[in-house]
This record gives C-alpha cells, structure tokens and sequence, in this order.
C-alpha cells in the first residue's frame, strides 16, 4: 500500500497543504511544534479515521476553524488507484469516503489501509494498565480479523449494558441475559488474541536480537480469565461480587499481554534502552503479520526515530526497513542532519520534506 498524496486542510496546526509523496522513505525534519507529527497523524487519519493520539475528532480541527478535510490518493501493490477523504464538521460530525462512496459504518473502512506506528507514545505499553496493551491488540487485530472487530463491538456494548445494571437493579434474569451475550463473544475475542501474541512471539524474539544485537531472552504471552475457566462459570462465580462492586469484575476485557526481559517484567528491570528495542520489534512483528494477513505491505509510521534509541539502534533499525520486506515509510525528527547521515549510513534512498509552522518547505 503506497500513499501517493495528501491534501491537508485546517487539521492541528495545518492551514492547507498538498504533499507528493515517495513510495519508498519520506522524511519530515522541523523543530518541536512544527507539525511534522502532524502530518503523520493526517495519514492515520485516513487509515484508521481517528487521531493516532488520545484526542477527539473535534480537537484536530485547527484552532478558529469549524472543518478539517483529508484527501489521500493511494495505490496498492497490485498498482490499483484509490482515494481516501475524511473530513469532519463540528456541526455534522465525521465523514468517510472511499473512492467517492461513504461508507455506512465506519468499522467498515477498518483494514482497508493497513498502518502501523511507531511512536513515544507506545512506552505506554509498557508503563501504563492492562487497557493500554488490550487496546494495542484490539487495534491490532481489527484492521485483520472483522469477525473480530464485530465480536469486540458487541461484547462492549453488552459489558456496558449489564454495568448499568448492575448499578441500579441487578435482576437475576436480566443478568443472566447479559451474561449469555458476554459468552456468545467472548470466545472469538479470547482465541483471536491468544493466536495472535502465539503469532507474535517469534517474531519480536527475532527482530529484538537485529535490534540489540544481545543475548537478552526476552518474552511476551498473553493472559486471561478464559484460560481457568469458561466465561459462564467466571460470571456465575462472580455473581456476589459483581452487585457489590456495582461493575463486571470478570471477562476478557481484564486480559493482558505481559512483556518480559530476562524473565523478569520488562516495566521494572529493562532499561530505556531496552525498552524501545522491544518496542520497535513488537512493531515491526506486527507489521510483519499485517503484511501476510492482507497481502499488502502496509504504510509504516516512525514518530521521533530517536526518542530513547542511540544511534546505533537506529542505524540498524533504518538498515531494517529499507530493506524489501518493507514499502513505505514517514520519518519524523527533529535533526536534519543527524537523520541524513544516519539514512545515508544505511544506504537508505529517501525524500526529504522540511516542516515549519505547519507547513513544508
């Protein structure tokens, strides 16, 4: 998958701007604040119709405007043209169009684009509560498996209802209906993200040891309720608990993924170092499984390249994706020449955009 272009208008701190972009390494080089991430999240925008960042739609609208607009022309590796246009109104709300037709639902756009991003922010991952790493493989998942994007949404919806419940007047009967309605979905959502982190493992090991270039025995398995008992018997078992807490204290929305570093957890006893490598392999890992589940190679996002990586880590990651394996890639950094002779050390070809006060230069 190759983004050949992008009109951007009023989104964050982008007034109007057309980009012509390389299929292969673009570079986005600015101060702090200019709108180089930005433009990465314009991109994911278009992927996944929603901000990267923890913001809501009408927060991307650049101050003192009503409406953003994205325009994305794209081609796949079998060279078919497509356009992507997200726009939203503070007043209409969002709206998303493929090749002229919006769509009904926009679940439905959800893989069409395969994305991945790497980013500061992914240290949330390690540092921050199960949710985080939950809404990694939700995510994850998702943009491969709709069948289990739907199960997801219905098992939410269901989760939601039965805590209201539980909060005013939990009927037994009605519980019980909520309760069927968990179970109905709870077995796809429990198995996708079990096969997915058995996916995942190998791969990460892998791409660790390229990265590092140690011996450090890293790990990641996935944990859940659903593996000491069906989820029938954990609410009944919970019953009590559930009224007196007034919340579902059971199911796969309490799942985990747990990161390992010498079998100690990678939170604890990995240093930053470390952490950002394992970080970047499970990305590139999920790239990897992105790319052989839709036959296309997706758009790879690298926000602040070198946040917390020396930069012989980021030689040998650039030396990565380079490579092959990998199509298209946006850069973000701050040092234009330290991302140059890093690019040029790796015998990367690239494009070069120069960002300030929104705008490229």
């Amino acid at each position: 998958m190759t983004l050949d272009s992008i009109d951007i208008i009023d989104f964050k701190n982008i007034a109007e701007q057309h980009l012509t972009l390389s299929p292969g390494i673009n570079c986005f080089v600015g101060d702090n604040g200019a709108g180089k991430t930005n433009i990465l999240d314009a991109v994911h925008f278009l992927s996944l119709a929603r901000s990267m960042h923890t913001l809501t739609d009408a927060q991307s609208i650049r101050h003192g405007q009503e409406a953003f607009l994205l325009d994305g022309r794209l081609h796949r590796d079998d060279t078919r043209p497509e356009q992507i246009v997200c726009s939203y109104t503070r007043r209409g709300g969002k709206v998303l169009k493929y090749n002229g037709k919006e769509y009904d639902k926009l679940s439905e756009h959800v893989g069409r684009v395969p994305i991945v991003v790497v980013s500061p922010a992914d240290t949330a991952l390690i540092s921050d509560s199960a949710e985080e790493r939950r809404r990694y493989l939700n995510r994850f998942i998702s943009q491969i498996d709709r069948r289990y994007m739907n199960a997801l949404i219905r098992y939410n919806a269901a989760l939601q209802e039965r805590n209201k419940l539980l909060k005013t007047s939990p009927a037994e009967e009605m519980l019980l209906i909520y309760d069927s309605m968990l179970e109905a979905t709870a077995d796809i959502i429990y198995e996708g993200r079990k096969s997915l982190v058995e996916s995942l493992r190998p791969l990460v090991e892998e791409y660790y040891a390229l990265l590092a270039e140690k011996r450090e025995t890293i790990g990641i398995e996935y944990r859940s309720e659903l593996q000491t008992a069906p989820l029938k018997e954990l609410l009944l078992a919970s019953r009590q608990r559930d009224i007196v807490n007034e919340h579902t204290c059971v199911g796969i929305h309490r799942d985990d993924m747990i990161l390992n570093i010498g079998g100690y957890p990678l939170r604890k006893f990995g240093s930053e170092g470390q952490q950002k490598s394992f970080l970047i392999a499970l990305k590139l890992a999920e790239y990897t499984l992105l790319a052989q589940h839709t036959e296309e190679k997706p758009i790879l996002l690298l926000d602040d390249l070198f946040d917390k990586l020396d930069m012989r880590r980021v030689a040998q990651l650039l030396r990565l994706v380079a490579g092959d394996i990998f199509g298209q890639i946006l850069i973000t950094d701050c040092n234009k020449h330290r991302l140059e002779s890093t690019l040029q050390e790796a015998g990367a070809e690239y494009k070069l955009f120069t960002i300030a006060e929104g705008a490229a230069l």
